[in-house]
């Protein structure tokens, strides 16, 4: 038994020196009802882009993991097929990644969005909304979440687990929901 034991501690050390697997960590993540931390960060067309621009419009804050991959695909797809939506609401769609602003620019040609992807290589706005990072060896990615920022700057809801396939029908809901 104690030999197996030791096999097996070594095994998992030589996987986390190796950085194989992936870790996460993250900070204390915002809350609904707190008030949403304001950040500035740049878009895809290398512009600072900051909370504070959308006083009194709705926000939808997506963090995801990596542009230009199937998932992430799937739900900005998702949201630009509803931006009229989003626009008849009072609404905004920024989208946060750990990519950077080139990564977008290459994005967001290639699929054609029009709202903003915020390059966060350094996951400052990450790190301020608690948004959990995990590590796969050297690469870092955001997990997919959402906040819903009203126009007073509130979170109103926060979704930490998100369904690509549905998540922008949701949002707009929740959006309709909290205007009645």
């Amino acid at each position: 038994m104690m030999r197996k034991t030791m096999w097996i501690a070594v095994v998992l050390g030589v996987a986390t020196v190796c950085g194989f697997g992936m870790r996460a960590y993250a900070a204390d993540e915002v809350q609904a009802g707190s008030t949403a931390p304001n950040f500035t960060l740049p878009s895809q067309e290398d512009k600072p882009i900051s909370l504070s621009d959308y006083k009194g419009k709705w926000v939808v804050l997506y963090f995801y993991p990596k542009d230009q991959t199937t998932g992430c695909t799937i739900e900005a797809h998702n949201f630009q097929r509803d931006m009229s939506k989003y626009d008849s609401a009072n609404a905004v769609v920024l989208g946060v990644s750990l990519d950077t602003v080139e990564g977008h620019k290459a994005w967001c040609a290639k699929d054609t969005f029009s709202f903003k992807l915020l390059a966060d290589p350094d996951h400052k706005v990450v790190d301020a909304y608690g948004v959990p990072v995990k590590a796969m060896g050297p690469m870092k990615f955001a997990n997919r979440e959402t906040f819903l920022i009203s126009p007073q700057g509130k979170v109103v809801k926060v979704w930490p687990k998100v369904d690509v396939q549905k998540h922008s029908e949701e949002v707009l809901a929740e959006i309709a929901a909290q205007k009645n």
